[in-house]
Formats: C-alpha cells, structure tokens, sequence
C-alpha cells in the first residue's frame, strides 16, 4: 500500500480534521500525566529533516515523536552534508536507509514535501514548504479554536498582516473554511496575493470592518522572504495595521503562528492580554503532531496517499 502522507490541508476532508482533533484531545491528556509517554511507536522511526530555522514546530515534533516512543532523529542543513552541497534527493535517499516511519520536512522551497513523497517509502509530513502551506499550524490553530468555542461554524475569522508570503495563511484559510469560518484576509495591497479570494476568503486593504471579527489572526512580517520593499517602512505598516489593545473590541481572540515581531504586526500589551491566545496554540501542537504522526502510522486512513 502506498504510504499516507501530510503535504497539504487539502489532504484531509472535515472528517478527516475532526479525527485527529479529537486524537489530538487524547493525547493532550497524556501530556497532563506524570508518566507523558505512551507506546504507540515503539521501534519506529522518525527523522525531522529543517533546512529552516525553526524553534516551535521542530521542538513539538520531536516532543511529540519521543512521546509516542518513537526513535527520533533531527537534521539540520546547518553542519549537516547538506553545507557541503548534497542534494535533497540525495539526503532523502541517505536518510531512508535507516528505515525511517516517517520523514518530517521544512524546506524553504514550495514543493519540496511533494518531491520528497515521490523519493522515500516512509509517510512525509510538510512542516512548511516555502510560500505554500504549514498544514499542521492550521491543525494546531483549528484545534485551538474548537477547544475554545465548541465549533467553527461561521465564526469570523481575520487573517492579518504578510498574507503574500505566508504558508500558515494559506493553510489556514484552507483549514478553517474547511470547517464551517468564514475567513477575510486584511493587509497592505502589496501583501496581499493576487486571486486569494480564489479560496473562497474575502481581501480588504484597511482595518476598518476588524470589529465584526470574532477572531483576529496576526501573521509575522517575514522580512527574510522579502526581496523588495512591501511596505514604506515599519513604522508606517505597525501605524496602519499593527494589532494593539485598543484595535480589539472585547470578546474577539488574538493568534498569531510565532515568532512574533514585538512592536511591528502585535503590541506588547496584545501579546499579554487575556484574549491572547498564542500559549495555548505552543501547548496545543504537540498533542496535535502526536496525533498526525499517530493517524499517519498507527491507525487506519484518513491522510490520502500521494501518487
């Protein structure tokens, strides 16, 4: 049987996403325990493959791998072969002679997750590819909001700030319309895709309408993917759409993926108010990734295979 693989939110129907939540509940239970372990892949394998920079999502994959009591090996193309100019292919060909269950990748290219399916009989798991998707942050941020509000059924969502060079963006409206929200992306023109309301989300330029939100979820500014100039300045972009205290109404909720450029796309003091949210969606993300690589491993389908 071909292995079942995570490249894209696409990859899960709401069934799908709903199952591994309610996994991922579970497993958050075990992580109140004492003992946080539980045998489910005892003697298998899990290589993290990051050719990116990465504290939250490498940190709860290989938490969420030793705490499914699998063997866990973590690459990174910094002091790896990789300095000395090996392939990716020929990484992935290097790293599949361990035997591994499943191979999690970032990369910094779009498709690479897809190339890497193609390379390996083990499960692959996009942990970000480039500009394209972050399917587990949508897994986590849904999750999230489930815990919070029940369901998601026309809850209001905005996605503000650097939608253009955003993978959790895309994930996300993905995601979350995938589950009943209804999702506006907000930004300066120049951050904001062409044809993004191909994926059934609305686009504005201005703040104006953030009141009607229930949720407010800020993106980062990724000056590292910028090879132009976006915005006038910083200053300018935190005037016109930073994300303060005084720009939410009570009751609306505060994500936003992290790392967090504090004082550019959030204020301090939104970052520490109560409707903040961003501790919960760290905690949430190993019990979500124990449940991915649990489905993917351990149970029977609901990640489609990838010809």
């Amino acid at each position: 049987m071909s292995p079942r693989h995570l490249i894209s939110i696409d990859d899960l129907d709401r069934a799908g996403i709903e199952r591994i939540l309610d996994r991922a509940e579970s497993f958050a239970e075990v992580s109140g325990r004492e003992i946080k372990k539980v045998p489910a892949l005892r003697g298998r394998t899990v290589v993290n493959l990051f050719y990116e920079a990465s504290t939250r999502t490498s940190s709860s994959f290989e938490l969420a791998a030793k705490r499914l009591s699998a063997d866990v090996v973590s690459v990174r193309s910094a002091g790896s072969s990789v300095d000395k100019g090996e392939s990716l292919k020929d990484t992935i060909q290097t790293l599949s002679a361990y035997d591994p269950a499943a191979i999690v990748i970032r990369s910094q290219y779009a498709g690479a997750a897809q190339l890497v399916a193609g390379w390996t009989p083990a499960a692959v798991i996009n942990a970000g590819d480039g500009k394209h998707e972050h399917p587990t942050q949508a897994l986590l941020d849904v999750f999230t909001l489930r815990r919070r509000l029940g369901q998601l059924d026309g809850t209001r969502i905005w996605i503000v700030g650097d939608v253009l060079h955003s993978r959790v963006a895309r994930s996300n409206i993905l995601g979350f319309k995938r589950m009943g929200a209804e999702v506006t992306v907000a930004g300066p023109p120049t951050l904001i895709p062409r044809h993004i309301e191909a994926l059934g989300c609305q686009a504005k330029a201005t703040l104006d309408e953030l009141h009607k939100a229930d949720v407010v979820y800020v993106l980062r500014m990724q000056h590292e993917r910028m090879r132009e100039a976006f915005v006038p300045s910083l200053r300018e972009y935190a005037a016109r759409y930073q994300i303060s205290t005084a720009r939410l109404t009570p009751g609306q909720l505060l994500m936003h993926p992290g790392p967090v450029n504090r004082g550019v796309e959030l204020s301090s003091d939104a970052i520490d108010s109560s409707q903040a949210l961003l501790g919960e969606q760290v905690k949430a993300g190993v019990a979500v990734r124990m449940a991915v690589l649990y489905e993917l491993l351990a149970a029977s389908p609901v990640l489609a295979a990838v010809a």
